[in-house]
């Protein structure tokens, strides 16, 4: 990667209502998965950042949580990171799912854009799923309408298609710097972090609908050995219903979360994984300050909170 007078570098928020494909998008670009994809909306809570690094440019994209309405304290904290990346930055990308149409919540989600006087790129997610293309130019149409972007561009994370142009799109509008990472910096999170949003992926995966927004996970306890890293980890739900729903009878879903996690982190961090899986209920977290601020990435280091004991394994 160079770095020399023709090299360019910024930031470029992803921003659109929840399940337009924001964080799948994310993962696409940077060829790694830097945030936990669900079909379940709201499924990103905080602000992710992943490097895409290339020879005449760095870029730093930032996922955020879907637009959406604000009725607890964690989804009003989850729209003040929405409306934090939009400040200073190159590069906006605002995200459509085009297989959903174009009604009122699509022109209140894009109220968010008004001030913004970035570049910003529409693009049109899930063509996949499309058959017709030419359904795409009146969905075009309805979001020119309502607020003209510097380009229109269908994309799919899935087949790939459309991405180059984004990376190309973006790069034309970056400005002339150094880079501002590592060129083998890929994200800011911290590991234990990403561990346990690999942990929170599996559990709205395999629970049922009424699950997965009341769950959160906090890494307890992280220990490197030469051979084997031992992780133990705290589930938190809401409700005693929940967490029965998150154990299974007989432990059987917690155990299958617990598996499939542990071998997502294996495959990621590239090192042998020793995962310990508890259940415990916080009543009524998301509007809880202080467990919201020890499940923040930014802090990570784990909390003494005031919960029932645990229970439940993997």
């Amino acid at each position: 990667m160079s770095s020399g007078p023709s090299f360019r570098s910024g930031y470029v928020s992803i921003l659109g209502r929840p399940n337009s494909g924001k964080s799948t998008l994310l993962n696409a670009l940077v060829g790694a998965k830097v945030a936990i994809v669900s079909e379940k909306p709201q499924t990103t809570r905080a602000s992710i950042h992943g490097v895409l690094n290339t020879e005449n440019a760095q870029i730093i994209f930032m996922d955020t949580p879907g637009i959406h309405q604000s009725n607890t304290l964690i989804n009003r904290r989850m729209m003040e990171t929405v409306r934090e990346a939009l400040s200073e930055r190159d590069v906006l990308l605002y995200l459509a799912d085009a297989t959903a149409g174009f009604g009122e919540q699509d022109a209140h989600a894009l109220d968010v854009l008004k001030k913004v006087t970035a570049p910003a790129l529409l693009l049109l997610t899930k063509i996949d799923r499309i058959q017709d293309k030419r359904l795409l130019l009146p969905l075009i149409e309805h979001y020119k309408a309502a607020r003209e972007f510097d380009e229109y561009i269908p994309v799919s994370s899935f087949s790939g298609e459309g991405l180059d142009q984004v990376r190309n799109e973006i790069v034309k509008r970056l400005p002339e710097g150094p880079a501002y990472f590592p060129s083998d910096y890929l994200t800011d999170q911290p590991e234990r972090f990403l561990a346990a949003e690999l942990i929170r992926e599996k559990v709205m995966r395999e629970t049922r609908q009424e699950v997965p927004h009341a769950v959160a996970v906090l890494v307890d306890q992280w220990t490197e050995g030469p051979k084997l890293t031992r992780i133990s980890a705290t589930v938190y739900v809401e409700r005693p219903g929940q967490k029965a729903i998150v154990i299974g009878a007989k432990g059987v879903t917690l155990k299958k979360i617990g598996t499939l996690a542990r071998q997502e982190i294996e495959a990621i961090f590239s090192r042998k994984i020793f995962l310990e899986l508890f259940v415990k209920v916080q009543k009524d977290w998301r509007q809880n300050p202080e467990f919201l601020k020890a499940i923040d990435w930014r802090s990570m280091t784990g909390a003494e909170l005031d919960t029932e004991p645990p229970s439940g394994h993997d």
